[in-house]
């Protein structure tokens, strides 16, 4: 199993960036992908899991602004950010489930 993030980078508040996690090694289609992050000396957390191909669930903080898609073709799934806050600048991780897998991360940052 391999997950690789890509796409992070520095961006200004209000901007926006898409995230994506290439996937390989197990049966994309079949299986949920979540996006977490981890924030500096915090906890890491869920952004949002791609339940399957239409539905998509968010935490609170990112509804509305953050959106999850998926190319199930190309074992890749996104993470599109607008309206970005200082209080978004983390590492962000992709996750596989059952059995759970962690990218290495992209580290996320929002400053002016």
């Amino acid at each position: 199993v391999q997950l690789v993030e890509s796409g992070g980078g520095l961006v200004q508040p209000g901007g926006s960036l898409r995230l994506s996690c290439a996937a390989s090694g197990f049966t994309f289609s079949r299986n949920p992908m979540g996006w977490y992050r981890q924030a500096p000396g915090k906890e890491r957390e869920w952004v949002g899991i791609s339940h399957s191909y239409d539905y998509t669930t968010y935490a609170d903080s990112v509804k509305g602004r953050f959106i999850i898609s998926r190319d199930n073709a190309k074992s890749t799934v996104y993470l599109q950010m607008n309206s970005l806050r200082p209080e978004d600048t983390a590492v962000y991780y992709c996750k596989k489930f059952n059995p759970d897998f962690w990218g290495q991360g992209t580290l996320v940052t929002v400053s002016s």
